[in-house]
């Protein structure tokens, strides 16, 4: 008989938990037991998953005793307290906040990038990376075997789900009519702003600095990284501009061939026929789309590309997942 295993949701009610129970439904994830946790807020609701009915239930230390692999995706806080007790009652966490994600005995994975890291988990903890991190990662890491990156410049196009379910619905209602901005610093409809979490003292926001940060990490790479993020009035699915400098001339040819064969990587770049990633081109899919391939007009080292995925799957619970399948194939 398959082997089962015990699953726990942290944040079972929001925006990414939804989408981790459709994801493991749609690929049959082998589950036992299927344990929905939530704050004491909307502790006692019902959800529909895995074809039953599930009462949401309250979050505690003693919540995961006889758990195999508990999905955290509640906020940093709720990690900070109850992660570490997950790990001590024998689950493996995969972590999607940023709490753990620098921290050098815990591994922050990108499947396609560096599986290999997951075998050095000594606190029973795997962090996922920022959304925007693990589409351009996954974008960079071939290039980079390929070709070797010195430098990237990256711009991000940012949808309003990436700041959860709150910033779905201002965005919604700012396009109804509403002047009320409350999650984000703005009202974003019929507007872009330059400003994704808060500014630190060198000027970088700290959404930018994440990306630089946990690039280096997950590559085990130091090629130095620039990121500008920007929230646009998109519902779903990050959009990025990346430009990148290689140690030797590169075209768009090669690069286009590199990125077709690379992992979970659709590219789509024919611009005589209009075809190029768009947000809803990637909207509840497992791919990073890929396409504006092309040389720069002055320098033979650098290409730019355009990157577009879905934010909540690939940059969040669908890496989560690919994360889970990775552990289970060992233990």
């Amino acid at each position: 008989m398959m082997k089962t295993y015990n699953i726990a949701l942290v944040g079972a009610s929001g925006a990414v938990g939804a989408e981790l129970i459709s994801i493991l439904e749609e690929i049959n994830f082998p589950i036992g037991r299927f344990l929905p946790l939530v704050s004491v807020r909307s502790a006692g609701q019902k959800i529909h998953a895995f074809s039953q009915e599930y009462t949401l239930q309250e979050a505690t230390p003693k919540s995961f005793e006889g758990v195999d692999i508990a999905f955290f995706s509640a906020g940093s806080k709720v990690s900070e307290q109850l992660a570490p007790m997950a790990a001590q009652a024998g689950a493996v966490v995969i972590d999607n906040t940023s709490f753990f994600r620098l921290e050098p005995e815990v591994p922050l994975v990108v499947p396609e990038v560096n599986p290999n890291d997951l075998a050095h988990c000594s606190k029973n903890i795997i962090s996922n990376p920022n959304c925007s991190t693990i589409q351009m990662v996954q974008v960079l890491n071939p290039l980079h075997r390929a070709f070797g990156i010195e430098r990237v410049e990256v711009s991000t196009y940012q949808a309003a789900s990436g700041a959860g379910k709150r910033g779905l619905e201002e965005l919604k209602a700012q396009m109804a009519g509403s002047t009320h901005a409350q999650v984000f610093p703005h009202p974003l409809a019929l507007n872009v702003i330059p400003q994704i979490d808060i500014f630190m003292p060198n000027g970088y926001t700290k959404e930018e600095l994440k990306m630089v940060r946990e690039t280096h990490k997950i590559m085990h790479a130091s090629f130095a990284i620039s990121a500008t993020c920007v929230r646009v009035p998109v519902l779903r699915s990050h959009s990025e501009s990346i430009s990148i400098r290689f140690k030797n001339p590169v075209s768009a040819k090669e690069a286009q061939e590199v990125l077709k064969n690379a992992p979970n990587i659709v590219l789509v770049d024919n611009p005589e026929q209009k075809l190029y990633p768009m947000p809803i081109t990637a909207t509840s899919t497992d791919q990073t789309f890929v396409g504006r391939v092309r040389a720069d007009l002055f320098d033979p080292h650098s290409l730019h590309l355009w990157c577009v995925a879905d934010q909540l799957r690939v940059g969040a619970a669908t890496n989560a997942v690919r994360i889970a399948l990775e552990w289970i194939k060992t233990h």
